[in-house]
């Protein structure tokens, strides 16, 4: 009775399964229109299905190794004398031998009758003959008629074995294909949960700086504006990423120009090692527009250096966990204090690169930066504009240095590096840590 409960729950799991679920084509970049999407699963409908699947197979792993188990007892059983059904086939067998041995008897005894009435002499000594071989007949035709008895009486008894033989086995081949179909929608369900899992690019998130001027002079303050439009036609969760780092320094050492980014109610400070995400914004609809106020402080006694600010959102939404804007890098110059330059243009932003999917460490999507006074939803000021915001792409490369034009490489075992600025500057002055795992990181943080 444990067996065929065990064998109803594994096959129930097995019928039950969405594989339609698993198989369906993992949903397209955030920015897909919606009707493209709508028979699309969810992220959360996908995590759940792997974590069902993930349950049915164990269930009928569990069950196929307790069928595997019953069945093996049961063969064992089955070929013990004192099973019912194999004590039977043998009290059948020996039956039937005995018949068989009665017949073979029955006509020896014909035959000696019928030599009896060739041999006899006289009329008596010939009817008592006859009279014999009457009786040996009749008895032989009974031996015959038991021996079919006891012959389909043996082969009741040993087709009776055979059916619990082959109903053990058959239980346990239901379990072992049931174990298998579990095995195939949990594999399709990782596999489908995998692919949603994997970043896409949306060029539809945008972020741009406004405001951030091209050159900034030491002991002074400088407010700009973080843009991040929502141009894609999907609701999505996002992450804006904020850094800003100048050439020579080192990681670890306090940043000449002091960043703060304020939610409404407050400044919170970057801490200028690593790239963070700041104000983040539960929900952001299609077309919507968030901005973050930034302010920049240089320290009086700020050489004159090349510096750069490199901004983006990172996002999610119900399809996706990991959707990645075009990052933008802005190049700006740092002069000594008392410095006059002539009207300040703001900085453009550098052209996008190939590898601008890449995303270096931060604090963490969703989190309060480093610096930040409180862990509790940030807010900014929004606006939904009636057209789509107008974004100019500077004469600067993504990733790179104007000196040098090299590129971060990608080391580690992270999916992806960060290309920040030339590959020896940026590294010494980030460290090793802060260049190592990919913007992806988001994904299992949410």
């Amino acid at each position: 009775m444990r067996l065929r409960r065990s064998l109803a729950v594994a096959v129930a799991v097995a019928v039950t399964t969405p594989v339609a679920l698993f198989t369906a084509a993992p949903a397209l970049a955030a920015g897909a229109p919606a009707a493209q999407t709508q028979n699309q699963p969810t992220y959360a409908e996908l995590k759940k299905a792997a974590a069902d699947a993930q349950k049915a197979y164990e269930k009928a792993l569990a069950a196929k190794e307790e069928g595997q188990e019953k069945v093996k007892a049961t063969l064992e059983a089955l070929d013990s004398d004192t099973h019912p059904l194999k004590a039977a086939t043998i009290t059948a067998d020996k039956a039937a031998e005995e018949a068989a041995a009665a017949e073979t008897a029955a006509e020896k005894a014909v035959r000696d009758a019928e030599a009896a009435v060739e041999t006899a002499q006289g009329e008596t000594e010939k009817a008592e003959a006859e009279k014999a071989l009457e009786t040996a007949e009749a008895d032989l035709a009974k031996a015959v008629e038991a021996k079919e008895k006891a012959d389909a009486t043996a082969e009741a008894a040993r087709t009776a074995l055979d059916d619990a033989r082959v109903a053990a086995v058959r239980e346990y081949s239901v379990l072992k294909k049931a174990l298998d179909d579990a095995l195939a929608a949990k594999e399709a369900a990782e596999e489908a949960l995998g692919t949603a899992e994997e970043c896409v690019r949306e060029t539809g998130l945008t972020s741009l700086a406004v405001g951030l001027p091209a050159e900034v002079v030491a002991g002074t303050t400088v407010d700009f504006t973080l843009r991040v439009t929502n141009g894609t036609e999907r609701t999505l969760t996002v992450d804006p990423l904020a850094f800003v780092h100048v050439d020579g320094e080192r990681g670890g050492e306090k940043s000449r120009p002091a960043v703060e980014w304020s939610n409404g109610s407050g400044w919170h400070a970057l801490n200028g090692d690593e790239p963070e995400h700041i104000a983040h914004i539960d929900t952001m609809a299609p077309g919507e527009r968030s901005d973050v106020k930034l302010r920049m402080t240089v320290a009086p006694d700020a050489a004159s250096a090349d510096a750069f600010a490199l901004f983006a959102a990172d996002a999610s939404s119900a399809y996706r966990p990991c959707v990645l804007g075009p990052m933008k890098r802005y190049d700006f110059e740092l002069l000594p204090a008392d410095s006059d330059p002539d009207p300040v243009d703001d900085a453009a932003p550098g052209q996008t690169g190939k590898d601008d999917d890449q995303r270096p460490a931060t604090a963490g999507p969703g989190t309060t930066p480093r610096g930040g006074a409180t862990g509790q939803p940030v807010t900014t000021a929004r606006t939904t504009p009636t057209t789509p915001t107008t974004r100019t792409a500077g004469t600067g490369t993504y990733g790179t240095t104007a000196a040098t034009g090299g590129t971060l490489a990608q080391t580690g075992t992270s999916p992806a590096l960060a290309p920040l600025g030339a590959a020896s500057a940026v590294a010494v002055a980030l460290g090793a840590g802060a260049v190592l795992a990919a913007r992806r990181r988001m994904t299992a943080d949410r």
